[in-house]
């Protein structure tokens, strides 16, 4: 199945609206990855992580679902509950 999405994806990028929605949204992506892979590398599940942040459990799964848009204190709060640091840069 991965090759086919790949392919259509592929396809699809030759479009540059496509293309161009892609790359406006990639931060997005990359926070979003960075949630999910930061929580399942601690080994926590929402709900663990929710008691450790203090974040309702379903604000968590809007987040990870990209369906909100986390603010700079959401993310220390997540930061600290995976015990991590938040470091943002500019690249």
């Amino acid at each position: 199945m991965g090759n086919r999405y790949e392919k259509i994806l592929a396809e699809d990028l030759c479009n540059p609206a496509v293309k161009a929605e892609m790359e406006r949204l990639e931060p997005e992506f990359q926070i979003i990855r960075a949630i999910i892979d930061a929580r399942e590398e601690s080994g926590l599940t929402q709900e663990e992580l929710s008691k450790r942040s203090g974040i309702n459990q379903a604000n968590i799964s809007k987040l990870e679902h990209g369906n909100a848009n986390p603010s700079i204190s959401t993310l220390q709060k997540l930061a600290k509950g995976l015990g991590k640091k938040l470091v943002i840069s500019f690249v």
